[in-house]
């Protein structure tokens, strides 16, 4: 890629954070699957949480491309670190949509100035791929709606500053009837759950969320009604390119660790990376790596120029590399033998962390829906 100047500093900056600040605590943040609230201080002060809000309302204004490439930068070493940036740019995405002017200027201005977190609220325990199926309500009521409901696997549920809800405000309309509310942290009735316990992606928050007569202002809804689902959609299909950003750098560390260690483990009196096995795997791993990358640059550069196929792009980057980064993951495991799936390496810890890349911010199942239907309806 030909990056600009102004990336090329950035992406300078955030490989020497990673290496210096990141890496030394992903083990850590992993064994206790806490926060790691010092790295959120570290991404704020530098920045990186303000990337995707215009410089309008006091941040960055990022490309998609330079948020991905700091993200991915930073998945290298630790995902649950990532997953900070991550979704500092992508749970917000509703607002920037669907906000109106005052709403963005007073709630944006915040966010960008103290580092703020959002969730991102679409799933419910009976409605995930089916969107259209989500039971939370939302009742107009003079001047507020009053929401109920609860919300299931919310990245960022209990931390968020700015929660991003979708609730039907016409039950009988499908997903023509689904509404968005930018929500702020503390209104009464919205109580966030236990964390879960996650396979990976341990030191990330995932909470359910209930919502309990939860009065919101009619001026935070996010465009009118029945605006919810192109809003979720529009959010997904930016936020499926940071997704693959993010098993992008995931898959780039396995593999880096995988090669290291390859060189340096020997057997049967040689380095293991001169076995012809060893190398063909990770033949395959660089080969895979590399697919994944320019296909997921190609989805940004779309994406930028807002391009009208660069949602069929961001499927496709989505699903391959996600894919990609689970098979690359496994396949480092493998390289490194029995010692790979002992906890003294982290490329176990990048296999469990990869699989949630194939579920969230859409299924890969879904993706080919998506992807098959674009292409059957294209000229």
């Amino acid at each position: 890629m030909d990056l600009t100047d102004q990336q090329q500093m950035i992406l300078e900056t955030v490989r020497r954070m990673a290496q210096e600040r990141v890496a030394p605590r992903a083990a850590e943040i992993d064994e206790k699957d806490e926060y790691p609230w010092d790295l959120w201080t570290l991404f704020r002060d530098a920045g990186l949480l303000r990337l995707v809000i215009p410089e309008a309302y006091g941040g960055l204004g990022a490309d998609h491309t330079t948020i991905c490439l700091v993200v991915e930068e930073l998945a290298k070493v630790s995902a649950a670190a990532a997953h900070i940036v991550f979704t500092c740019a992508s749970n917000i995405s509703p607002v920037l949509i669907g906000g109106s002017e005052s709403l963005k200027a007073r709630l944006l201005f915040r966010y960008a100035a103290e580092g703020g977190l959002a969730a991102l609220a679409i799933t419910e325990p009976e409605a995930g791929s089916d969107v259209a199926a989500m039971q939370t309500m939302a009742k107009r009521v003079g001047d507020a709606y009053v929401l109920n409901g609860t919300k299931a696997m919310i990245s960022n549920g209990d931390n968020a500053t700015i929660y991003s809800i979708f609730a039907k405000t016409d039950p009988d309309a499908g997903r023509r009837g689904i509404s968005a509310f930018a929500v702020e942290a503390g209104t009464a009735g919205l109580s966030p759950g236990r964390h879960e316990r996650k396979m990976g992606m341990r030191g990330s928050v995932l909470t359910s969320l209930t919502l309990e007569d939860v009065r919101v202002p009619v001026e935070n809804r996010l465009g009118e009604e029945g605006d919810g689902f192109r809003i979720c959609v529009e959010s997904l299909n930016s936020a499926r390119l940071i997704t693959a950003a993010h098993a992008l750098g995931i898959a780039e560390g396995a593999l880096d660790y995988a090669r290291r260690y390859a060189m340096t483990r020997r057997q049967f009196g040689r380095p293991i990376a001169e076995f012809q096995g060893v190398q063909f795997l990770l033949a395959d791993m660089a080969t895979e790596v590399e697919a994944a990358r320019a296909l997921t640059y190609e989805g940004t550069r779309r994406y930028d120029r807002q391009d009208p196929d660069f949602v069929k792009f961001s499927a496709m980057a989505k699903l391959f590399t996600t894919d990609m980064a689970m098979q690359v993951t496994t396949d480092a495991v493998q390289v490194l033998g029995g010692y790979g799936y002992l906890k003294d390496h982290p490329v176990e810890r990048m296999m469990r962390d990869a699989k949630v890349e194939q579920i969230w911010d859409g299924t890969n199942q879904i993706q080919r829906l998506l992807i098959g239907r674009l292409l059957t309806k294209e000229g």
